[in-house]
């Protein structure tokens, strides 16, 4: 790969906002030199390409850097057009696609987070506003898969895809952890098809973490916050 056109992502296998521009890359065929931040001490590279917040993910394109993982989807694809779009091409469609991103992405990855670092009559709340809005997006999602067992590729999955598999792809796990059930086949039977489906993705299999080193991640996450709330 010649300097000039070099693909650069700074991530780190706990982020799932690296990992949604990890499997971007992928599903797209694009070669890309990966680099392991250790966020308890960032390299100098990482401080430089994004000294707004100074965290990952960064991907480095001709020696530019572009920050949140978001923008970087979007400029992924639009500067690739090799392998599946990530967004659609008709604007109606394309706008849509991007306001259920952008649920996904403020109203889903803060409540999950909040239901993973909280206990008691906290978390009771936490968890009744995940699953409310697991269900708004149940409905939403009729609208692109009609039919309630999806049928998905490596060559048809999109933004969407990435955000929701980075976000409860490992679900199972969530519940054995946290001790309740999130993804529910028969009230949200829709979004539960389209993990499932995603999940078997020989790409996305690849691309995910020893299943036991997630396990142990998610407890560290949340035992962490419990002894910070406790204290």
């Amino acid at each position: 790969m010649e300097e000039a056109n070099k693909v650069r992502l700074h991530g780190t296998w706990r982020s799932p906002y690296a990992k949604r521009v990890e499997l971007a890359l992928k599903l797209k065929g694009i070669a890309f030199e990966y680099v392991e931040e250790d966020l308890n001490n960032k390299s100098p590279s990482l401080i430089q390409f994004n000294p707004v917040y100074k965290k990952v993910p960064v991907l480095v394109h001709n020696g530019n850097p572009i920050a949140e993982s978001l923008c970087i989807i979007e400029y992924i694809d639009e500067t690739w057009k090799i392998g599946p779009r990530l967004l659609p091409q008709d604007p109606y469609r394309r706008a849509k696609v991007r306001f259920w991103a952008s649920f996904i992405h403020q109203q889903l990855y803060e409540t999950m987070l909040t239901v993973m670092k909280t206990a008691g009559e906290a978390q009771e709340k936490a968890i009744n506003q995940l699953l409310e809005k697991l269900q708004v997006l149940e409905e939403g999602m009729q609208e692109f898969y009609p039919d309630e067992v999806p049928s998905i590729t490596a060559q048809n999955m999109g933004i969407l895809e990435i955000l929701i598999c980075c976000l409860l792809g490992p679900y199972k796990l969530q519940e054995q952890v946290l001790g309740i059930q999130i993804i529910n086949p028969e009230t949200t039977p829709r979004i539960f098809s389209w993990l499932t489906a995603i999940n078997q993705v020989p790409l996305v299999k690849d691309s995910a973490p020893a299943e036991e080193k997630t396990l142990a991640l998610l407890k560290f996450v949340r035992d962490i916050a419990l002894k910070s709330s406790s204290a």
